[in-house]
């Protein structure tokens, strides 16, 4: 009898919905599989465009898990500093057969240190953040498998991000079974949802009125980069 895969999906104050949720979508119809959905304690999280979400495990229970993963939103920049998720990804990390992250998520293992010598990618608007992590190679594309890191590009790669790991973990087919159920056959009504296709200048006004948001992420990723380097 096949062991089941535990899969932790961490939450926090202020998380984009959809990082969190098309993942569970596509992990909580893999065959032989448990989705636990964790926080530092049980009270209901608030995402950042209001939508609450019940966790059913604690930081604080030790539950063993194949596979962690980050999901992003405005909330990172204060889990980029919170010691007590980013010891509990330093413990997981050394037990668990994958550590991953959909966009933003990403920065939250950067700064627990989980991503140095190792490929990965984010939301767009937040690569030049990776950058400046110096043993990252950030890489461009919607999902990034290097080894047992697996990193997503922003908010709708989580459902490419997650097929990709049911096809790593249980094969192809199985991952195609999961596609076909959920009919995941996007056809865009606009070819605006990348820097490459949107049109510049409405790349241009989304990162001027992102400037000062991504500021202050980089300051807190240069905060991390710099506890790093003294420990």
């Amino acid at each position: 009898m096949q062991e089941t895969f535990n899969i932790g999906l961490l939450i926090f104050p202020d998380l984009t919905p959809l990082d969190f949720v098309g993942p569970y979508e596509v992990f909580s119809r893999m065959k032989n599989s448990k989705v636990y959905v964790i926080a530092e304690t049980k009270e209901p999280i608030t995402s950042e465009r209001g939508l609450p979400i019940l966790p059913d495990k604690t930081l604080d229970e030790n539950i063993d898990l194949d596979l962690v993963l980050v999901p992003g939103g405005l909330g990172i920049n204060r889990l980029m500093e919170n010691e007590k998720v980013l010891n509990w990804l330093k413990e997981k990390s050394k037990t668990s057969k994958y550590v991953s992250s959909v966009c933003t998520g990403s920065l939250v293992l950067a700064a627990a240190g989980l991503l140095n010598g190792y490929k990965a990618t984010t939301h767009w608007l937040s690569l030049d953040v990776l950058k400046l992590f110096p043993e990252i190679d950030v890489k461009e594309d919607r999902v990034i498998i290097d080894r047992d890191r697996i990193t997503g590009g922003g908010v709708t790669a989580g459902i490419d991000f997650a097929l990709q790991v049911v096809a790593e973990i249980q094969g192809q087919k199985a991952a195609e079974e999961i596609q076909l159920m959920i009919e995941y056959n996007p056809e865009p009504p606009f070819l605006s949802g990348h820097p490459k296709t949107a049109k510049p200048d409405l790349v241009l006004e989304t990162i001027a009125s992102k400037k000062k948001s991504q500021d202050l992420r980089k300051e807190i990723a240069a905060r991390s980069i710099a506890r790093l380097s003294k420990s």
